[in-house]
């Protein structure tokens, strides 16, 4: 049980560590960043201890690329944030991931798409 609690906790914190980076986004990318933060943390609730931790190691990675973009150790002069995805990382992607990325690029865009 004590793992339990303690793994509850370290979620949590990072998941509201996310959203307080979010914070030091443009309004319409805290936004849709913190919608998708939240429905990828709801769908993986109870996935298996192996995606556990991938899912724990990627999204804390995400919070300390996002926590230097933001210049949080050092002030940047202009706020450019994200990374590049490279060719093997997509072929990597489940189709449903490349389609959730499509939706969000065009999110990030403005854009609407006809379903």
């Amino acid at each position: 049980m004590h793992n339990g609690v303690l793994h509850v906790r370290k979620v949590r914190l990072l998941y509201k560590t996310i959203l307080k980076l979010h914070r030091g986004l443009p309004e319409a990318l805290q936004s849709l960043g913190d919608n998708y933060v939240k429905d990828e943390f709801k769908r993986h609730k109870k996935c298996n201890s192996a995606e556990t931790a991938q899912f724990m190691m990627e999204w804390t990675h995400y919070a300390v690329v996002l926590a230097n973009q933001l210049g949080l150790q050092e002030p940047k002069p202009s706020l450019e944030v994200g990374t590049d995805l490279d060719e093997k990382t997509l072929e990597l992607m489940r189709e449903d991931q490349v389609v959730q990325l499509y939706e969000m690029l065009q999110a990030a865009k403005g854009e609407t798409t006809a379903t």
